[in-house]
């Protein structure tokens, strides 16, 4: 039990991704840090219930291969990805049709990070299937040139261009309006957890970036791995689980039923909602609602682990996967997983109205019935994932005051990536006030956020 006597260096609040990477990295340097966190396990956002054998992310955020935090931060090296097929699988007018099937990688490995250098990214693969699939060859060979020039540009150079919302860019890409409607606009709806597509043409091009040069994977066991790996490289004890903060100031936090905290400094490490309930006057980002959908079913409706984008808007769902074909540990032995991400407004109707619309939706994708489906879980969130409208700062300021910092998603992009980044550059400011260093072995921040 934590008491007003207690005293700390640096009292981060909030267990998620930002706040466990910047506590590795202030223990790192010699900070005795103390983590607290509301829920009674770590990860914020990126969590995974347990369910009749099922593991069920409550999130619909992809990871990719070529987010530079993956391979930076010390314990994620242990971190199993799976990765889905090459490429994607589109459903449109009717016909479900696969966009890049990039051949010589080495990415599928244990750990889906080693042999990323080595393979063919999706834009090289776009330009050579043998089957053109969406507006003939020449289009496909103009798509592939497009994420191949996006590919092979500095992220400097991207972050250059006049911002604009994305959906204003689309037609500027010289590509025809069919394959951007059909493929491009889809995938980065998806990408982007944006149906709109009002997000930033900065950080939509880092992500397409990031899409073109690396592999959409899944955590192996459910997205909960990714914090519970940063978690085991702390000291024991840093982390307390099941304490509210409810004030934060430069020097103490008060607590619901555990008292006042003492420190040199607080790092507020929650999603932007309670990050403006603790430090009145933040500027509170519009948000990205999102429902993640779980099915049951006798047989895989699908025998690959792909990722099937929903093009046409012909229902609520965005993107979807057998998710036990891509990751065979979230599903017991025999059994089948589907996950389906839905975003928008049609991710807050009713659970039984939104489930029966997607159902009737991926009986169409499948192309099989899914009158015996069962719904094992619908996580709805309302403030999954915050808004990055042009222009967006990918550099938001993580030092409120000498003392009082605050990091996050939403101070950087809105990926596990910008998450990571964002928990790091935190950790590096308040260093930087006690006139402290990080650790030796700590990498330097990408100079992408993306």
């Amino acid at each position: 039990m934590l008491t007003s006597a207690h005293r700390t260096d640096v009292v981060i609040v909030g267990a998620g991704l930002a706040g466990l990477a910047a506590a590795q990295l202030l223990t790192g340097a010699g900070m005795e840090v103390t983590v607290l966190e509301a829920a009674p396990r770590v990860g914020g956002r990126m969590t995974t219930d347990t369910f009749d054998g099922f593991r069920l992310d409550r999130t619909g955020q992809l990871v990719n291969t070529s987010f530079p935090e993956l391979r930076h931060t010390p314990g994620l090296d242990a971190l199993a990805l799976r990765p889905f097929s090459q490429g994607v699988l589109v459903h449109g007018d009717g016909r479900t049709q696969r966009i890049g099937t990039p051949r010589g990688s080495r990415s599928g490995s244990r750990s889906g990070l080693r042999g990323t250098r080595g393979a063919l990214t999706t834009a090289r693969a776009l330009a050579s299937a043998a089957r053109a699939p969406l507006g003939g060859g020449l289009d496909q060979a103009r798509l592939g040139a497009a994420l191949g020039r996006l590919a092979a540009l500095p992220a400097d150079r991207l972050l250059a261009r006049p911002d604009r919302p994305v959906h204003e860019t689309l037609a500027g890409r010289g590509l025809p309006a069919r394959t951007v409607e059909s493929v491009l606009r889809p995938l980065l709806v998806s990408l982007l957890s944006d149906p709109g597509l009002n997000t930033s043409s900065r950080c939509a091009d880092l992500v397409l970036r990031g899409y073109a040069r690396g592999r959409l994977c899944l955590p192996a066991g459910g997205a909960a791995t990714v914090p519970e790996l940063l978690a085991a490289t702390l000291p024991p004890g840093t982390v307390r689980t099941g304490i509210r903060a409810t004030s934060a100031a430069t020097t103490t936090v008060t607590t619901a039923g555990h008292g006042e905290i003492r420190c040199r400094a607080v790092l507020v490490a929650t999603g932007a909602h309670d990050a403006a309930e603790l430090l009145p006057g933040l500027r509170l980002p519009a948000f990205h609602p999102v429902t993640v959908l779980h099915h049951t079913a006798d047989q895989p409706p699908l025998r690959e682990p792909a990722l099937v984008l929903a093009a046409g808007g012909q229902g609520p769902v965005a993107h979807t996967t057998v998710a036990s074909e891509v990751d065979p540990s979230r599903a017991p032995g025999g059994r089948v997983l589907i996950t389906s991400t839905v975003l928008g407004a049609a991710a807050g109707l009713p659970t039984a109205e939104l489930d029966r619309q997607a159902r009737a939706q991926l009986a169409t994708v499948y192309g099989t019935s899914t009158a015996d489906w069962e719904l094992l879980a619908a996580h709805h969130d309302p403030h999954a994932v915050p808004a990055m409208p042009a222009p967006h700062d990918l550099r938001r300021p993580v030092r409120l005051l000498s003392g009082l910092y605050v990091c996050g998603d939403h101070r950087d992009a809105s990926t596990v990536q910008g998450a990571l980044v964002s928990g790091r550059r935190a950790a590096r400011a308040v260093l930087q006030d006690f006139g402290a260093t990080p650790g030796s072995d700590t990498p330097p921040i990408p100079a992408a956020a993306a």
